[in-house]
């Protein structure tokens, strides 16, 4: 089973934040999930993120890959591979 650390989306039109979630990568964006780890909120400016680092970094220790966007906030947030 191939495990990404990406976004789904949340929120209403025009307004979206996002979940930081560990899925399988197979399921859909907005669907089943393994668990969530932060959230992230472009609508502020600076954009907002809150990322359990724990959580993170036991997951990409596991091999899950995450994707361009999150690999990003996690580089901000100071989270390494």
């Amino acid at each position: 089973m191939a495990v990404k650390i990406r976004l789904t989306r949340m929120g209403k039109k025009k307004a979206p934040f996002y979940r930081i979630i560990v899925a399988d990568s197979r399921s859909p964006r907005d669907g089943r999930f393994i668990e969530e780890i932060g959230t992230y909120d472009p609508n502020h400016d600076p954009s907002e993120f809150k990322v359990n680092e724990e959580a993170a970094k036991k997951w990409l220790a596991n091999g899950a890959q995450p994707t361009e966007v999150v690999s990003k906030i996690f580089k901000a947030a100071g989270i390494e591979k």
